[in-house]
């Protein structure tokens, strides 16, 4: 089966086929780093790790891209007295770094600051005015714009007609041909430090949002690539605008255009006025870094996440599970000498990450081989086992989930062999239709915080 992917561009699942044999090189737009790293940021992050990784297990060479925003409108409007604008996205870069690792996110082959390529900028900002897509304020204020309706494919990522876009409200209109036209550069005003602008044909400024972005994945992966990703929220005006102006440049750009969902907060969107984020300290607080990263990847990548309160306990549980039947698995095979099975991903699992990254599907797959797994230790059956342990660690890796195999891992596998335990007993009881049993084992487990599910499968346990 060909590996597959939702091509926002096309709205389609399409087979993805590489621009050069054995490569793939993505650019995924990174944080604009005015503020604290949240959940959204964190979900997104984590999602483009799995598609690198999964990438990287098809025998893919990966080069990935991910920026930093670090020179905004928001940057320089958070800025204090005694903080910098530089110092405060210095900061704030690093919180979120140190986030992106706590889950195991590994990092790009390269992550480029926006500030480092202004002579990138100026050189595709300069191209669009010589060819005619472009051009200067007329009020001597430095400004320069995309001309939107010289470019005919212009709404073409998003499916819009340009009359029914809303005005850009990326900059001043005071020098615009039409109001949907977007900033190419910000002549330098006099309440901005003269540190967050640079000499430029124009005037001193400095760039707009849009141009950083198709400057930056130009460097570095060149004008053609296959894969372009970032959040929903961005496929307009920023991708749009990305692909406008790239395109019109000359620009093949990406050939592949991905969008991850967003994270809700009990049912609504997050944002500053209602005050509902959930920050990633916060998060770091409520669960190890493992379960966080189980929770966050165990939806499909397109779909919306609702976080709540209690959101995290079946993450808790499920990983506990895993969790649970490596520490078992590994003591037990340790007592004989014996060591796992090839780590090798079970086929079911493959299928469902070629098919567009199905993580729910593939979580399903692991779960039915530590339900086997369990079932060939209590049985005895250390052949099967170590067959179950080698497939589970292969899945595990993949998903980039640390399986711990201290305390924690040792703790874990004490509570599953218990709940095991008395799971086949209450089995034992309901096949002889000793129902009274069945039903006292179960309320026995609910008043332990634990609660059964019966599938076709078998029964899964979670903590309450």
């Amino acid at each position: 089966m060909a590996l597959r992917l939702y091509d926002s561009r096309v709205q389609a699942v399409v087979d993805f086929q590489p621009l050069v044999d054995g490569e793939v090189g993505i650019y995924v737009c990174g944080p604009t780093v005015q503020s604290s790293p949240h959940i959204g940021h964190l979900r997104s992050a984590l999602v483009y790790d799995l598609w690198r990784r999964w990438f990287s297990y098809r025998g893919f060479k990966v080069t990935f891209i991910r920026n930093v925003t670090d020179i905004d409108d928001k940057i320089l409007a958070n800025a204090t007295g005694t903080e910098t604008w530089w110092a405060l996205a210095y900061r704030f870069e690093l919180e979120f770094t140190a986030g992106y690792s706590a889950l195991g996110i590994l990092p790009p082959t390269y992550e480029p600051r926006a500030t480092a390529s202004i002579s990138q900028m100026i050189e595709l900002i300069q191209s669009l005015i010589d060819k005619g897509h472009a051009y200067p304020a007329g009020d001597g204020s430095g400004d320069v714009y995309f001309d939107a309706k010289s470019w005919p494919g212009y709404g073409e990522l998003t499916r819009q007609a340009l009359d029914d876009m809303e005005p850009a409200a990326d900059a001043d209109p005071r020098g615009k041909k039409d109001a949907r036209d977007f900033a190419l550069w910000k002549g330098h005003k006099a309440s901005e430090p003269d540190s967050a602008s640079w000499h430029s044909p124009w005037g001193a400024g400095r760039p707009g949002w849009h141009i950083e972005c198709s400057a930056m994945s130009s460097r570095y992966l060149g004008t053609s690539f296959d894969i372009h990703g970032g959040g929903l929220d961005l496929r307009f005006p920023h991708h749009e605008n990305e692909l406008a102006q790239s395109a019109a440049a000359g620009h093949a750009f990406a050939k592949y255009w991905v969008h991850n969902g967003l994270v809700n907060v009990a049912g609504q969107k997050m944002s500053k006025s209602l005050g509902n984020s959930v920050f990633a300290s916060e998060l770091s607080k409520a669960a190890k870094p493992a379960v966080i990263r189980y929770y966050l990847g165990s939806a499909h990548y397109r779909t919306t996440i609702d976080y709540h309160d209690g959101a995290l306990n079946e993450a808790t549980a499920a990983f506990s599970r895993i969790e649970g039947f490596v520490a078992r698995a590994k003591k037990k095979l340790e007592e004989i000498g014996a060591h796992s099975g090839a780590e090798t991903v079970p086929d079911e699992f493959a299928v469902a990450m070629d098919d567009d990254l199905a993580a729910p599907q593939a979580l399903a797959v692991l779960h039915e081989r530590v339900r086997q797994g369990n079932s060939c230790l209590d049985a005895g059956d250390l052949k099967g086992t170590a067959s179950a342990l080698g497939q589970v660690l292969a899945m595990t890796e993949v998903l980039g989930l640390q399986v711990e195999s201290d305390e924690s891992g040792a703790s874990s596998a004490a509570l599953a062999e218990l709940v095991e335990s008395r799971i086949n007993a209450r089995e034992q009881a309901r096949s002889t239709k000793d129902f009274v049993e069945a039903d006292r084992i179960r309320s026995e487990l609910a008043s332990a915080g634990i609660q059964l599910e019966d599938t076709a499968t078998g029964t899964d346990w979670s903590l309450s």
